[in-house]
């Protein structure tokens, strides 16, 4: 692909995932408004750890495959907030010292840091509430029968066949020697099945019947695991302070990762051939998919 092609694609990305940011932002600040009783320290926490910093991935790539179908965008940043919401909830219960026991998170201190470990608790609950009311609110789509669709499917990348059953599959590790096909499936669940949901979303949105669905799940599923490398990179061999979080934590926890199973070189090529796998899924698409096509091209160029 040539260079102008490349820069113009990165700079649509870059200028796209700030707007994202932006609105996201706006979204949760409308939803999170504290109130004068004892639950403004809740909303505090909720607001610390949903607005402000993070790449907003989940719902950038919520807002790229809307264009494939011409869906609104103010509900297409709906729904990537919700997947946000569940998102940030399990983010807030990882950081407990009952799992990761972090103090930093996104460049400034974790929930149960700045609030203690109860309030943190109940964010993450919280949270995980408001995603599915926002989901439920016919401000999302109209139709009952695409909520629905979208409440059981994101229930589902969510719970124990999906980013809490690979969390626990990960807890469950620890100390132990997994091979690649263990930790791809183990990954596939804690990051890539809200990543896999945040594709399928718009497809949903648009009707499409779950066998039309195939490519862009593939598309999904590769892009989740290339993101995990690049995350399993940066805990290798990145920089706190631009991670904005503790490094070498999977290492000091004994945890089996794709860069340990494959080496540092061999993981990155890895997550490149994904990447170039992930494109292909793209291919009955014009310059519709290219927000998604920068998205997985610049998938492990990144510091954080």
């Amino acid at each position: 692909m040539p260079v102008e092609t490349l820069d113009r694609l990165r700079l649509e990305l870059d200028e796209e995932a700030s707007r994202v940011c932006r609105e996201i932002d706006e979204l949760f600040g409308q939803l999170l408004v504290s109130r004068d009783d004892g639950r403004d320290i809740l909303f505090a926490a909720m607001r610390h750890a949903a607005i402000g910093g993070g790449k907003r991935l989940r719902p950038l790539l919520t807002v790229a495959g809307a264009r494939l179908f011409g869906i609104d965008r103010d509900r297409a940043l709906r729904a990537g907030a919700a997947i946000e919401a569940i998102h940030v909830y399990s983010l807030i219960h990882d950081d407990l010292p009952c799992m990761d026991d972090d103090d930093v998170r996104r460049g400034k201190p974790t929930v149960h840091k700045a609030f203690g470990e109860a309030a943190a608790i109940l964010a993450g609950d919280s949270l995980h509430a408001l995603a599915f009311e926002i989901l439920a609110d016919p401000a999302t789509h109209e139709d009952p029968f695409v909520r629905s669709e979208l409440t059981i499917e994101l229930a589902r990348a969510s719970g124990p066949n999906g980013m809490a059953g690979g969390q626990m599959m990960d807890l469950a590790a620890e100390g132990q020697s997994l091979d690649l096909p263990a930790i791809t499936r183990l990954q596939q669940l804690k990051t890539g099945a809200l990543i896999e949901y945040a594709v399928e979303a718009p497809c949903v949105m648009a009707h499409l019947p779950a066998e039309a669905r195939t490519p862009y799940r593939g598309y999904a599923r590769n892009i989740g695991l290339a993101f995990q490398i690049a995350d399993d990179l940066i805990d290798h061999a990145g920089d706190p302070e631009r991670a904005g979080k503790r490094t070498g934590k999977d290492a000091e926890a004994g945890k089996a990762t794709f860069v340990s199973v494959l080496g540092p070189q061999r993981a990155e090529q890895q997550a490149r051939f994904l990447v170039e796998q992930a494109i292909e899924h793209l291919a009955d698409h014009g310059s519709e998919a290219d927000l998604l096509r920068a998205l997985a091209r610049f998938a492990i160029e990144r510091n954080h």
